[in-house]
């Protein structure tokens, strides 16, 4: 009696343990998808040449949106949706979170940053691009370096791991710098390109981005050595395993078959909209080392 009453409850356990099973695999985003037919993707407007609108299409274009729609390639094959609709969603660096968390953006591939502090409010995908925080001004300012700062304006944009790293950096070499917030990229170089900022505190990257789309790119000159370090993924929704393995599954698949090498090129080594000028920024030893081990980790 007492081995029928344990193989009886072994079998039970088993069949709830495949629904439960099921049913965390059908929860969560990849259900909304289905349900809904529809992927909300979150996407940046001025960051260059990751995500940003560049003709007068109004449709998101550049290095993480080209990411973005293989992920939902992927996920398009994992849920059987035959006419996926892919939604668009404007962020910024203030509300790319926020939005994740509640529900409005299922996926946000752009130019954020991986932090400890950010792991805990959303989840993050392997990294598609290591970055190094520089200085972007004019070659004739003077500057060369941060020790260059003292007393000068330095624009940043508001919401970024890079504004609290300038103040931060301000405070502990008493440096006197006024450190400005814009909204976005395109708002700190504007500010810069009209003097009204001796210079432009941001990811490498970017700064190549900003200085592309300039009305003369021979003016301006990346400098500094560099003074962060991080990677950028997609962000997603927190205790959602399901659809983060399904992300970082297409991310994987592009790593390995190196069709990742391709699309870099394409934005970061060939001419782009909207000028059709060349960032020159070739890949890096780093992100060589992500793609052959994909990770998801804060830099140390």
């Amino acid at each position: 009696m007492t081995r029928f009453v344990f193989r009886t409850c072994a079998f039970v356990s088993l069949v709830l343990g495949g629904h439960l099973a099921m049913a965390d695999e059908s929860s969560g985003t990849l259900r909304k998808i289905t349900t809904n037919q529809q992927i909300s993707l979150g996407y940046r407007d001025a960051s260059v040449p990751f995500s940003y609108v560049g003709d007068h299409s109004g449709k998101p274009m550049g290095y993480s949106v080209d990411l973005a729609n293989k992920i939902v390639e992927r996920i398009q094959t994992k849920t059987g949706v035959a006419n996926l609709k892919v939604k668009y969603n404007l962020v910024t660096s203030q509300t790319r979170i926020p939005l994740v968390q509640n529900g409005t953006v299922d996926l946000e591939c752009g130019s954020t940053a991986v932090t400890a502090e950010r792991q805990k409010q959303v989840a993050f995908s392997y990294g598609f691009i290591f970055v190094k925080g520089q200085l972007l001004t004019a070659k004739d300012s003077g500057i060369h370096g941060f020790e260059d700062l003292k007393g000068k304006k330095v624009v940043t944009t508001a919401g970024t791991t890079n504004e609290r790293y300038i103040k931060r950096y301000n405070a502990e070499h008493n440096s006197d710098i006024s450190v400005i917030a814009a909204k976005d990229h395109g708002e700190a170089f504007k500010m810069l390109e009209t003097g009204r900022a001796a210079a432009f505190y941001m990811d490498d990257a970017l700064l190549y981005g900003e200085r592309a789309k300039a009305r003369d790119p021979q003016r301006w000159v990346v400098v500094g050595e560099q003074q962060s370090r991080e990677i950028y993924s997609c962000m997603v929704r927190k205790d959602d395993p399901q659809f983060l393995a399904v992300v970082n599954e297409a991310l994987g698949d592009l790593y390995r078959s190196g069709e990742i090498n391709g699309i870099y090129q394409r934005w970061f080594e060939q001419p782009i909209p909207p000028k059709g000028l060349n960032l020159e920024f070739p890949m890096t030893a780093e992100l060589k080392a992500i793609i052959a081990k994909p990770v998801s980790d804060p830099v140390e």
